[in-house]
């Protein structure tokens, strides 16, 4: 060709070099092609214009599905396609070899593309030649298929920012697996690495909050969202020479830079570096561009997650109290878990309250506390904002001065006013006011599970109290107290379901895996806590699972408070309590709790050498306690108690009520119904008596271990 003559025509020089054109349409559904397209397609030598399914039919199985997976990548990073294609006939034997070169444009709005591009006759790649090696193979592409589950799998089950970047740190990819990687994030203007792997923690210092003005790979992606491909260590000091004198130390020879988006977001960039020069194929590109999305999706779960949980254990905390001021004479511990799934938030609370009275300095605040727990209905946002409110409420009615009853009385009356008509919840709730110099405590429950008492020996009994409705279902509900002491060395433990049902258990069974627990535990209350919490939320919790076909998780709340061994009275001498005790009042109008009393009872006697003298002790205490309701118009107070060492112990029971009549023994005939208490107290009992109170009158009774196996 001449100087000054005019260039040939494109179909010319495509003609020339037998290299064909085509343009498909993903809108239409058409590929149209020229004559020489359509001759390397196996149709007639002839322009013309087919359907996606004709075109397809000329091409292997697995070429149509990787072209199409090519060309979605090539759109996506805004690069060129290109391809190897086998070209079959109608009996699927392959006539010749295609390379397909296109550039595709995208349609956002109609999700659609189209890709103008040529196709040319070459020869099929060599083994052991560099087009060898890179060409496409079935293991290949099975490998990578099995790569990109195992990377998604484990992506998608890692739960934080630092298990994301563990997970990709140990990314072995098929065939080109990168020595170095590193995860860049946006924050504000400025580009820092968070997470890296396959360097010195030194090396990360030049990384660290980059302007996005910096010529660096990493923020080219991020400022125009396409990824960034470097295969030569000159590739990479033409295009970024300021920032090559930091890359160029590690040695590496190829570079991947990729867009890190979610949400339609660019928050981060990805770097896969190789020792060795890698081609970047469009196969090659396709894997880390899928890796790089996986990446940042499960980076945005964890940020969402992570963001989460600091709110709610945020707002937990500032709900949850602390225990402040060491009480005196008592020693205190709490634990609060929140359930174990969704946002980790629930209605579970617990508070110690000072309560007001005569202040001086051996009584500071008066000497009273109040300790409470409850649990809201609900394992929810609203759940937890209720919570809050009842906490708040119940603490001023407490500060205003009043018994515990008529404290859970307002405090029902406020929830049943708060909730009414849109959103009715509920809440159980035990409070407990508590003067630690005497121990004496005064309970009032409201559907909640009854307090516990470890005694210095290590025995567990359920303390029965009586109780009302759970808050906000009845404003004019009533709460009736129940008084009792705790003694020196004794543990109370009140605790919300949770503690009793996780992990598969009902009421039963769950009490028999804490009452095990605080048997065996020998301690003090901090690690008797953790014990309770990991003996029903650890890992050792799953080995036993409760009868229950479901494993409903529940916040657990617990408070602990022991009476300190030494007297409260200041100078008092220090005394080990070696007697084991309880008391029980039962009302005229609660004739119910007899069968309270004999279940006491029976704890109490858990260790007894005689099932014989227990089952009479059970017999006795019946007795005593009905003839006081069935005889006088007063309540009967019960109180047991066991002293003495093992083997030789002596258990006395005193029954007394406020009646001014004494019991007398009687002779009943044959079919009368009553008049034999006396007589059985007479022949099973070691010793007993009847004693004149001021006001009324004890009946008692003496069980002695060692005589009564004499005997």
């Amino acid at each position: 060709m001449r100087t000054g003559e005019p260039l040939p025509t494109v179909d010319d020089v495509l003609a020339a070099v037998a290299t064909g054109l085509w343009h498909w349409d993903t809108a239409s559904g058409l590929v149209t092609v020229d004559a020489e397209a359509a001759r390397l397609l196996g149709y007639p030598a002839e322009p013309s214009a087919f359907t996606e399914a004709q075109v397809r039919a000329r091409m292997h199985p697995v070429d149509w599905n990787e072209v199409a997976g090519i060309v979605q990548l090539a759109a996506a990073e805004g690069t060129v396609a290109e391809a190897r294609i086998r070209i079959v006939d109608e009996q699927g034997h392959v006539l010749r070899t295609v390379r397909s070169r296109s550039k595709p444009t995208v349609d956002r709005e109609h999700r659609t593309y189209d890709a103008i591009g040529t196709l040319q006759e070459v020869a099929e790649p060599v083994p052991g030649t560099p087009a060898g090696r890179s060409a496409v193979h079935g293991d290949w592409r099975r490998s990578r298929e099995a790569f990109l589950l195992d990377a998604g799998r484990a992506l998608a089950e890692a739960r934080s920012t630092e298990e994301v970047l563990r997970v990709a740190a140990g990314l072995s990819m098929p065939g080109f697996s990168p020595d170095g990687l590193a995860v860049f994030a946006l924050v504000g203007d400025r580009l820092t690495i968070i997470g890296h792997h396959g360097q010195h923690l030194t090396d990360e210092a030049p990384f660290f909050n980059m302007p996005l003005d910096t010529d660096y790979p990493a923020v080219d992606v991020v400022r125009t969202g396409r990824a960034v491909y470097l295969s030569s260590p000159e590739e990479y000091s033409s295009r970024y020479p300021l920032t090559w004198p930091l890359a160029k130390p590690f040695g590496r020879h190829s570079w991947a830079f990729l867009p890190l988006t979610a949400g339609g977001r660019t928050k981060g960039a990805w770097l896969a570096a190789f020792t060795y020069p890698v081609a970047f194929t469009p196969d090659e590109r396709s894997v880390l561009t899928t890796v790089a999305r996986m990446l940042a999706q499960a980076l945005s779960r964890a940020e969402a997650a992570e963001s989460a949980r600091e709110l709610t254990d945020g707002l937990q905390r500032s709900m949850l109290p602390r225990l402040g001021p060491a009480v005196p004479g008592m020693a205190m511990a709490a634990r609060y878990v929140p359930t174990g799934g969704g946002l980790q938030v629930g209605g579970d609370w617990y508070d110690l309250i000072p309560l007001p009275g005569p202040v001086s300095r051996t009584r500071p605040a008066g000497g009273r506390y109040a300790l409470v727990i409850g649990d809201v209905q609900g394992h929810d946002v609203t759940a937890a904002g209720l919570m809050g409110q009842l906490r708040i409420a119940l603490r001023a009615y407490a500060a205003e001065g009043h018994r515990p009853d008529a404290v859970l009385t307002r405090t029902s009356r406020f929830l049943h006013g708060i909730t009414a008509g849109h959103d009715p919840r509920f809440a159980t709730c035990l409070y407990v006011a508590a003067e630690p110099e005497s121990g004496a405590l005064e309970v009032a429950r409201a559907g909640h599970p009854n307090p516990a008492i470890r005694m210095p020996d290590g025995t567990v009994l359920e303390r029965p109290t009586t109780g009302g409705l759970p808050l906000g279902i009845d404003p004019d509900a009533d709460y009736p107290t129940t008084r009792f002491v705790l003694e020196p060395g004794e543990t109370l433990m009140i605790c919300t379901d949770g503690l009793i049902e996780t992990g598969g258990h009902d009421l039963e069974s769950g009490w028999k895996r804490i009452r095990t627990i605080l048997e065996q535990h020998d301690g003090d209350l901090e690690t008797l806590a953790d014990a309770l919490v990991q003996g029903v939320h650890g890992p050792c919790s799953h080995h036993m699972p409760g009868p229950l076909t479901d494993r409903r998780e529940d916040d657990i709340a617990v408070l602990l408070m022991r009476r300190t061994a030494q007297n409260a009275v200041a100078g008092a001498p220090a005394r080990r309590c070696r007697a084991r005790r309880t008391a029980l009042n039962v009302a005229q109008t609660e004739p119910e709790r007899v069968a309270e009393a004999r279940q006491l009872l029976r704890a109490l006697l858990h260790d007894w050498t005689s099932a014989d003298q227990v089952d009479s002790a059970v017999l006795l205490i019946s007795e005593t306690v009905t003839n006081v309701l069935l005889h006088t118009d007063t309540d009967a107070l019960l109180l047991a108690e066991i002293s003495g060492a093992p083997g030789r112990r002596r258990l006395r029971v005193e029954v007394t009520d406020s009646g001014d009549t004494l019991p007398h023994r009687r002779r009943p005939g044959e079919l009368a119904s009553s008049g034999r208490g006396l007589l059985l107290v007479e022949r099973l009992a070691d010793a007993w008596g009847v004693d004149p109170r001021g006001e009324g009158k004890c009946v008692w009774f003496e069980l002695h271990e060692q005589l009564h196996e004499q005997k």
